[in-house]
Order: structure tokens, then C-alpha cells, then sequence
């Protein structure tokens, strides 16, 4: 079942009562799909080739660009996976989750390498060094942390921010680490001893997002305060300020070439700006791109092809200098031909459907597929990696059961699971809810 609870970047969203514990098979249906949540972060494979991305679902995800198919999942994590990023070799990536943990992968397998561990909060971003032989991680505890990847250990411990880090990066030449946090700031530090070299100030709220251009080492920062703020990195001054987003804008990445600076926020939009040769900075245009947040954009191609991450589920693919979108990786629309689209308890779970899908081939969530779900015992869908509190409990769920669920809480209904604290106190929403659970969850050989 899904619950509510309000989330920092002024988003609310459903979240699973039953979490993802580890490791596990899905079933070949399951692994044609893609996230079954928000995509938090994209990256692609230096040959272009591939695009990896980072999911509300737990979940790390391989796409192959061209067929725009899964190639594999890879499961690791124990709660939403925030950014990923890949390692020059092509081969290797780096992910980081609120479960505070950064997981180094092969892409070829489906199993972690090696699990990075020392942030008492969550792991917001991670970038990787130009060389391959550093990553670096930014969190909620405010601290960036430095990885040896070769050794695979902790190098340095880098305290300064006086809130969460949301954002990190490497200079373009790789000796400097860039971190961005709620505080407002923009931050450096010396790769080689850690020790920090500028403070830089301008944006009125939090810094989102922070990239760097491979041409000129320009870098471009996304805030809260509804701008987008270029920074000439050597000097640490204010280049220029890109206004246009309606809203928080969370993303933004600068082409290959520094042609072009491209936002996405709150509205779903797309905010595009053509660098000319002077430096000069020039409103291009905006694209309708997403339904909600767009959390991640990446450069593909050679700057042939921008990629867009979005609260929707839905990664988007662009030929830039077209305007033209030529396709998308996943996407799913749990409540699409639903009979009862305004109902109440319809509306009531669109929250869910972040998390538990209706289907009865159980597309990828964060939470198992609620089809069959009364009569069912707790913790019995096949394949699905329920943690271990979930296991062993021998509730049925019935109207009652879920009913008492969302009354008591799972504390109290489930102790000992990962499940969150809150409850859905109106004993009329909640029957609601359960009428459209039973219209919907019901087996067709039951109807």
C-alpha cells in the first residue's frame, strides 16, 4: 500500500509501505519495463551508446539508446536511487540512494561491486572524476566525500556547507571538486588535499544541480530561485543570470561544445539558451517536455541528443536543434482507462500509483502490484524482495486489514519493516480508497 508524507523539495509524494530490502530476480515482463516511479538522474556511456539511469523505484536501469530497451536492472539499493553517473571506461557506474550508501557497478553484471558507506544521511548526487580514479558524493548529513574507486576507500571528508549538499561535480581538468547546497552556495575544494578555495554566492535559495562545460570549464547552476546562473569557474565570478523557468528549476547540463544551456524544472519545461561566440548568452526556446519535475538532463551524441528525466516516469529524447522530440525510454500511466478517472478514491490513489502498480504482471515499482492483493497473504507476491519483517507476518490483507493499515500506521500493524510512520486518519477517505482498490485489484477470474 502507498502513503503520504512531504518531501523537502516542496514535491509530495506516495511512498511504498513495503521498501525494497535487496537483491532479487524479476520476471522477463517486469524486465522490459522501465522505472516505476520518478527517473531521478540520467547518464550516458561515453560511446553514446547507452543510457543508465536512477529511479524513485530503487532501481538502476541500462537502456540500449538506440532500440530504447532495457538492457538490465540493476538492484542494490534500499530506497530511491538519486543519482547516477558513468566512469570514462564505459564499463562501470556510481549510484547513490537515500539509503545513504553509493554502489559501484558493472554494467555488464547485476549485482554490486562494491557499496561505499560512511554518509549519516541521504546520498543526493554523485559525479566521477575525469580520470576514473575518483568519484565524489554529495549528502543530507552536508558533508562531500571523497572515493579512492581503484582502492576503493574513503580519501577525504569535506565539511563547509551548513545544509544539505544537493549537487556535486570535478572541475573540467578534474583537480577541483564542485558541490552545490540548500545554503545557497557554490563550493571548491582541492581534489589532492581536500582543503576548501572559494565560496561562491549569488542565488537566493538552494543550488539543485551544478554542470560543468567539457569546452570551457564554464559552469552552470540550477536553484530554487528560479534561475539558472553561469560561473567562470577560474575567476569565481557571476558570469551571467538565465531567467525563464516558472519555478524551482532542478537540472541543467551545457553541450559537449558549450553551444548550448538547457534547464528543466517544476513546470516541465525545458529552457534552452544558444551560447554565441562572444559569450553572450541568448533566450533560444521552450519545450513543453515533461508532466512535473524534470529532474535530470544529460547530452548525448555529441550533443546530437539531449536526454530528459522526468517526475512522469518517462526519459525523453530530443534533437535539440530541431525542437524535435524523436522518443522516449519507459513510461506508464497506472490510472490510464480507468472507469472511474474522477472518483474519489481514484484520485486518492494517484499518490499510490508512485509505487504499486495494478497490473497483474507487477510493472517494476518500489512497492509490489496490488492485483489480487485482498485475500492475499502479506509478503507473498513471487520475485518481489519484501524485507524481512514482511516475510514472516501473517496477515491477510482484507478491507479490514488495509483499512487498519492506514489507520494505525505500519509501525503498529507491521513492526519491525522499513514501512514510514503516517496514517490516512479519515475513516471516509479510507473507505474510498479500499472501494477502488476492490474494483481494480480483483483477478479476472474473480469478476
Amino acid at each position: 500500500m502507498c502513503i503520504w508524507r512531504s518531501r523537502s523539495r516542496s514535491w509530495t509524494v506516495a511512498i511504498a509501505t513495503i521498501l525494497i530490502a535487496g537483491a532479487a530476480a524479476f520476471s522477463a515482463v517486469q524486465a522490459a519495463t522501465g522505472h516505476g516511479g520518478a527517473v531521478k538522474s540520467i547518464a550516458v556511456t561515453p560511446d553514446g551508446r547507452r543510457a543508465i539511469t536512477a529511479g524513485f523505484d530503487y532501481s538502476v536501469i541500462v537502456w540500449d539508446l538506440h532500440k530504447r530497451s532495457v538492457l538490465r536492472r540493476l538492484i542494490g539499493h534500499n530506497a530511491s536511487v538519486n543519482s547516477v553517473a558513468v566512469l570514462p571506461d564505459g564499463l562501470h557506474a556510481v549510484s547513490g540512494s537515500d539509503d545513504g550508501i553509493v554502489i559501484l557497478w558493472n554494467l555488464r553484471q547485476s549485482k554490486p561491486l562494491h557499496r561505499f558507506s560512511g554518509h549519516k544521511g541521504k546520498v543526493a548526487a554523485v559525479a566521477v572524476a575525469p580520470d576514473g580514479r575518483h568519484m565524489v558524493s554529495g549528502g543530507w548529513d552536508r558533508t562531500v566525500r571523497l572515493w579512492d574507486l581503484k582502492n576503493r576507500k574513503a580519501v577525504h571528508v569535506l565539511k563547509g556547507h551548513t545544509n544539505n549538499v544537493n549537487t556535486v561535480a570535478f572541475s573540467r581538468d578534474g583537480t577541483e571538486i564542485i558541490s552545490g547546497s540548500y545554503d545557497g552556495t557554490l563550493r571548491t575544494w582541492r581534489r589532492g588535499d581536500g582543503v576548501q578555495q572559494s565560496v561562491l554566492s549569488g542565488h537566493d535559495f538552494g543550488v539543485n544541480w551544478v554542470a560543468v562545460a567539457a569546452s570551457d570549464g564554464i559552469a552552470a547552476t540550477a536553484s530554487i530561485d528560479e534561475t539558472v546562473r553561469l560561473w567562470d569557474m577560474e575567476t569565481g565570478r557571476e558570469q551571467q543570470i538565465l531567467l525563464g523557468q516558472k519555478g524551482p528549476v532542478f537540472s541543467v547540463a551545457i553541450s559537449p561544445d558549450g553551444t548550448y544551456v538547457v534547464s528543466g524544472g517544476r513546470d516541465g519545461t525545458l529552457r534552452v539558451w544558444e551560447r554565441n561566440g562572444n559569450g553572450g548568452k541568448r533566450n533560444f526556446r521552450a519545450l513543453p517536455a515533461h508532466s512535473g519535475i524534470i529532474w535530470s538532463l544529460a547530452f548525448a551524441q555529441e550533443g546530437r541528443l539531449l536526454l530528459s528525466a522526468g517526475q512522469d516516469q518517462v526519459v525523453r529524447i530530443w534533437d535539440l536543434k530541431a525542437g524535435k522530440l524523436l522518443g522516449a525510454l519507459g513510461g506508464t500511466d497506472e490510472l490510464a482507462g480507468l472507469a472511474e478517472p474522477s472518483s474519489r478514491g481514484a484520485k486518492l490513489f494517484r499518490k499510490c500509483a508512485a509505487c504499486h502498480s495494478l497490473k497483474p504482471d507487477g510493472a517494476f515499482k518500489a512497492g509490489p502490484t496490488l492485483y489480487g492483493l485482498f485475500g492475499r497473504r502479506a509478503g507473498t507476491v513471487p520475485d518481489y524482495p519484501y524485507s524481512p519483517a514482511l516475510k514472516d507476518i501473517s496477515i491477510v490483507w482484507t478491507p479490514e486489514t488495509v483499512s487498519r493499515l492506514f489507520e494505525i500506521g505500519p509501525d503498529k500493524l507491521t513492526p519491525g519493516s522499513k514501512m514510514p510512520l503516517q496514517r490516512m486518519p479519515s475513516a471516509k477517505d479510507r473507505s474510498e480508497l479500499i472501494d477502488f482498490l476492490k474494483s481494480h485489484t480483483r483477478p479476472a477470474s474473480r469478476q
